[in-house]
């Protein structure tokens, strides 16, 4: 059985967060909850919300009792959408400030 979360609009570029993503999978579930609650990186704390969030989505929606038997089978980290923003800079010009946000997809399966 696979049960998945979707975290949407976060604030992280894609390509920082793929490197916090791949620590993580074909792990078990209380050993990537431990490793991203203890790593100071705000991508970690993103990944983590979306981890917990299919973790009750397993237990609450998909009647699974032993939530250690999943295992983080999949992590998809898309790019969304930018927030463009400018920098006023010499000579009355402007430089333009890409604030990127991604979206993250967490797949859990049973070991059964």
């Amino acid at each position: 059985m696979e049960v998945k979360a979707i975290g949407k609009f976060l604030r992280v570029p894609a390509d920082k967060a793929r490197i916090m993503a791949r620590t993580i999978i074909g792990r078990p579930v209380d050993v990537a909850v431990n490793a991203l609650s203890f790593s100071p990186n705000k991508t970690a704390y993103l990944i983590l919300k979306v981890l917990k969030s299919a973790v009750a989505n397993a237990s609450a929606n998909h009647k699974v009792e032993n939530v250690d038997a999943l295992v983080v089978k999949q992590i998809f980290i898309d790019r969304g959408p930018s927030l463009k923003r400018f920098q006023p800079c010499a000579h009355g010009r402007a430089k333009p400030i890409l604030k990127r946000l991604s979206h993250i997809t967490v797949v859990l399966a049973s070991l059964n």
